[in-house]
């Protein structure tokens, strides 16, 4: 029986060997430049833009035409999720690996139909009358016609069963809401004993599974649903690699085949649950088929770069690591953390096929441990919530009770839908979705950014404007002849504008800039374009799709007008300042890398970053808090550096002669084209490439960068690390600023703690008010971390001494209404008391009561304490005189009202307030006027 390792291997050799493909590996389950995708959620994802005709499909920039691989998929939320179906069949997964092969405008549907006949029938020997295709029926909203040319390719150059090729009007396959789409036909594989599944095929039967899809690539999706013609038609294939090795290993399940084996056994072993069995009822084996596939698609996730968190993807994994541990917590009745105990097992499984899992597994492993520990602190409570939810109201959930487990203890809506199923229950999904309204407005906020994008992407698949050469390396003003196409800020279709005037907001592309296009975390450039002094083009944005730049702002002055030919006379000028500071951060990150790698962490990879004219921002792998020593040295390091005014060189050089180079570093997930640039601070880019071990030289660092930098770091001037913050689980944020922004924050800080050296010789009564001015000065400006912790902690012993003096103070205030009480007592003639206490407030008015009750227990007493703003009262009857008619809550509202205030209580006791001190006399004498009415 074929392994699954031999089975993937001989897909991938079947092309490279027999029909000239190329190999080209896996991306990164996580799509780190691609916002309108959670996960990479087919093998076409890398080459989206391959298809829309503004990249190269070869890793290293190469025009390759043809390409195989095994790519990793994770289908867990957007347009194609499986997450539902997980653990219920023996088919669906959230990961999984899609055996695929690709044409980049070169064969088409007669080769790629002949070439799967040939693997599915002459390599791995399936049995042809077991197979079934379906191609596209067609859509006449769509104007498309059903494939009837795919149709009549299986027919005549495979020999497959003429009634086994059918049409469904569901064979269309679109990536996502937008981008790169066409007709497929799908091959299916009777797995019926008796061959009697023909009636099964597309109808969800575990006995008749859905094996290869072949897509036909011709159009793109368009943010307004339209279709239109790609520039090339390509070929997109995709075969299910768990499904494959079902078949071909002949068992009846994915879950039953060598990929999954060691899961299953690891999950015995760690949760120490009965056998797997394999039914689709009992709980025990739908639970290991759910924590089977949720810790593989957890590894492969966090290896490459995602972590659990509140939004997106990091919410997706948060979710799919709960609804396992809520399996091994309740059905399989383990209490402690037990799913990052299974990622050896996931590496022992597919370690071989993709080497990273191997390079950090207990990274890996401490994140879901974390996560596990979090979720199990309310898990148990939650359950329970869900119990009383349940049993209170018979058929349903409430939506207030789905939305209390989701905000409360962390179940997601997903997870409680799926509890309910299993009690044969639903869930007011409408209930929790309008309590989720602000989450939901989040979500299609950020879906109009990632629109914006999709703009741009359809101007270049639809105009195929010509690449841009950038010479903002060189400087920032250019002046030559250019072509121009102007195109809409908004509006649809996005053709070119015949010209453009004053006040339109516009797209311009031409055929040079010195504007740098946002790309690798730098922010793109603004400025003017113009022509002559009284026709302006003000850049607000600079965005960059493939080689194509796009100027995004408004025409000040003036009207342009689009030519096809380069006779327009044009000048651009980049904000030179602007850019200067960019530069600068630009640079100071890589100092920063560096000096995160020296004094934190040597793994401190690069997780993203932003580089803009007010700071830079740095997200690197580290799995604690940074102390602040550790800040401090960093911040040293970096400004030493600085300094030391090196040198910052660049080169470009093929990729392959780069990636030699030793200590090189590069951001992960990013794909780097052929000639790639290199940016190296200490040492010639060429002297780095004759020498790739660094014998002879000694760079601080060595990136691959398309970036703008500084010439040399002295030109810096600093740099200064104002915040330190968790990103997610095992990412860590450092935030900072460069340049002059770095000596005005450095500045302020020495000023404020001067500030809060010359408080400690301040008098108490006037230190209370000196603290919060300087609390709210802390709070209101940027500081470094360093000397902002300083400032906090020398504000937090100010207030400590301030408190302990107040407590003096009130012990020494206490005392003297102690003695004032007993005075009061001891002057005090019959049964009824009223006076005011000198030196007391509200709560020293008690102590006083307690005093003159203890030495005139019979007595009824009305005590009253006034300061600058207000009285208050309290008041004490015992239950001889309550007998008399005098009541407490009555006599303290009659005394309050006279002082313009008001109050009440229990006959025995009984307080007020009132807002005009100066009535404080007359309150007194409405008290004892009231008690002898009452008394006679």
């Amino acid at each position: 029986m074929l392994s699954s390792g031999e089975i993937r291997r001989q897909f991938i050799d079947f092309f490279v060997q027999r029909h000239g493909h190329e190999f080209v590996a896996s991306s990164p389950v996580v799509p780190h430049n691609d916002p309108t995708l959670l996960f990479a959620n087919a093998g076409m994802n890398q080459f989206k833009d391959v298809f829309l005709g503004v990249a190269a499909a070869g890793p290293d920039g190469r025009d390759v035409k043809r390409a195989v691989n095994s790519q990793k998929c994770i289908r867990a939320g957007g347009k194609h999720n499986d997450l539902e179906d997980v653990g219920r069949d023996t088919y669906h997964h959230t990961f999984f690996e899609m055996l695929g092969n690709w044409s980049f405008g070169d064969y088409f549907k007669p080769q790629i139909i002949a070439w799967a006949w040939e693997l599915l029938i002459e390599v791995w020997d399936l049995e042809r009358d077991r197979l079934h295709v379906t191609v596209f029926a067609g859509d006449h909203n769509l104007g498309i016609e059903a494939d009837d040319e795919a149709a009549e390719v299986w027919r005549e150059v495979t020999d497959i069963d003429p009634t086994h090729v059918g049409y469904s009007a569901d064979n269309f396959w679109e990536m996502g809401e937008t981008g790169p789409c066409g007709p497929n036909c799908e091959v299916h594989i009777d797995l019926t004993p008796d061959r009697c599944g023909a009636g099964l095929v597309d109808k969800g039967d575990p006995r008749v599974i859905e094996l290869w899809n072949l897509v036909f690539i011709q159009f793109n999706r368009n943010t307004d649903r339209t279709l239109s013609q790609l520039p090339a038609r390509h070929v997109d294939t995709g075969m299910g690699f768990e499904r494959i090795c079902q078949v071909i290993q002949g068992v009846s399940s994915n879950y039953d085949t060598d990929v999954f084996a060691p899961l299953l056994a690891g999950v015995r072993k760690v949760t120490g649950a009965a056998d797997y069995g394999g039914s689709l009822t009992d709980p025990v084996d739908v639970a290991y088929r759910v924590i089977a596939d949720h810790v593989r698609c957890l590894t492969f996730a966090l290896t490459d770069g995602a972590v659990p968190g509140n939004e997106g993807r990091g919410y997706v994994l948060r979710r799919i690591l709960r609804r396992a541990v809520r399996h091994g917590w309740q059905t399989l009745g383990t209490k402690q953390p037990f799913l990052h105990l299974l990622v050896p097992a996931v590496i022992e499984s597919m370690g071989d096929a993709y080497p990273e899992l191997r390079e950090d597994p207990q990274q890996v492993m401490d994140v879901i441990k974390d996560e596990e520990l979090s979720f199990a602190r309310t898990l148990g409570r939650g359950i329970a919530l869900f119990e009383q939810a349940a049993h209170a109201d018979r058929g349903q959930i409430g939506g207030s009770d789905a939305f209390k487990l989701h905000d409360t203890y962390g179940f997601p809506l997903d997870l409680t839908q799926v509890m309910a199923v299993e009690r044969g229950m639903s869930v007011d999904v409408a209930g929790f979705n309008r309590l989720m309204d602000e989450a939901r407005q989040r979500a299609r906020a950020a879906g109009g950014r990632e629109l914006g994008a999709q703009r741009l992407l359809e101007i270049v698949q639809t105009q195929n404007p010509p690449p841009t050469q950038f010479t903002g390396y060189a400087g920032t003003e250019l002046e030559a002849s250019s072509f121009c196409l102007w195109f809409a800020l908004t509006g649809d279709p996005p053709g070119t504008l015949d010209k453009v005037g004053a006040g339109d907001e516009a797209i311009l592309v031409t055929g040079t800039t010195s504007f740098y296009g946002e790309a690798g975390g730098q922010v793109g450039d603004t400025g003017t374009i113009d022509r002559g002094a009284d026709c302006t083009f003000r850049v607000n944005d600079t965005q960059k799709v493939g080689e194509v730049s796009f100027h995004i702002g408004l025409v000040e002055q003036g009207t342009f007008r689009t030519v096809s030919e380069p006779s327009e006379r044009l000048r651009w000028r980049v904000d030179r300042d602007r850019r200067r500071r960019i530069m600068a951060n630009h640079t100071g990150t890589h100092l920063l890398n560096r000096a995160l790698r020296l004094h934190v962490n040597p793994k401190a990879d690069q997780k993203g970053s932003l580089v803009d004219d007010q700071k830079l921002r740095f997200d690197f792998a580290h799995g604690a808090a940074v102390t602040l020593q550790q800040i401090r040295d960093v911040e040293e390091v970096v400004n030493q550096d600085i300094g030391a005014d090196l040198p910052v060189y660049d080169g470009v050089v093929p990729l392959e002669e780069g990636k030699k180079i030793n200590g090189l570093r590069a951001v992960f997930g990013e794909k780097y084209p052929s000639p790639v640039r290199v940016v190296s601070i200490g040492a010639p880019v060429d002297d780095l490439i004759s020498d790739p071990a660094n014998d002879q030289w000694a760079p601080l660092s060595i990136e691959f960068c398309g970036g703008t930098h500084l010439a040399r770091t002295g030109d810096a001037e600093g740099v200064a690390i104002v915040r330190e913050e968790a990103v997610g689980k095992g990412v860590r944020r450092i935030t900072a600023l460069s340049g002059a922004a770095a000596h005005e924050s450095a500045a302020t800080a020495d000023l404020l703690l001067n500030r809060l050296a010359a408080l400690r010789s301040l008098p108490h009564d006037r230190l209370a008010v000196a603290v919060a001015e300087l609390s709210r000065a802390v709070d209101d400006a940027t500081l470094p971390l360093v000397p902002h912790a300083k400032l906090r902690d020398g504000l937090a012993e100010l207030q400590k001494t301030l408190k302990e003096h107040e407590k003096q103070e009130a012990d020494r205030a206490s005392g003297d209404v102690v003695q004032g009480a007993r005075r009061i007592a001891d002057d005090a003639d019959g049964d009824v008391i009223v006076a005011s206490v000198d030196g007391a407030d509200a709560r020293t008015l008690r102590t006083a009561m307690d005093v003159i009750r203890k030495r005139r227990p019979d007595a009824a007493m009305m005590l009253a304490a006034a300061s600058s703003e207000k009285v208050a009262f309290v008041a004490s009857v015992p239950k001889p005189i309550i007998d008399r008619g005098l009541k407490a809550g009555d006599w303290v509202k009659d005394a309050a009202r006279a002082a313009g205030g008001s109050g009440g209580g229990r006959p025995d006791m009984a307080q007020a307030g009132a807002k005009d001190p100066s009535k404080l006399h007359d309150a007194l004498e409405a008290a004892r006027d009231y008690a002898k009415r009452v008394l006679g």
